[in-house]
């Protein structure tokens, strides 16, 4: 995930390789054989590329979650 400042708001870019598009998704994981239940990892998607993180996991059985994602600060 990268941010970036310009003019005050943050930029979030997606995960997926090779893509610098603005990320308005946040996918939630786990791999359930090295992490604990309470242990999420995030990546951050745009449109075109929350469908591809998100069968990318769910195909190798991890749990996934995808919400929007939000600009508040955490």
């Amino acid at each position: 995930m990268t941010a970036s400042t310009s003019a005050g708001s943050a930029r979030v870019e997606c995960s997926r390789a090779g893509c610098r598009d603005d990320a308005v998704w946040a996918v939630h994981w786990r791999n359930p054989r090295i992490h604990s239940a309470d242990r999420r990892k995030t990546w951050v998607a745009c449109e075109a590329h929350v469908s591809y993180l998100r069968e990318f996991l769910s195909a190798r059985d991890f749990p996934v979650r995808v919400e929007a994602l939000s600009n508040e600060p955490a």
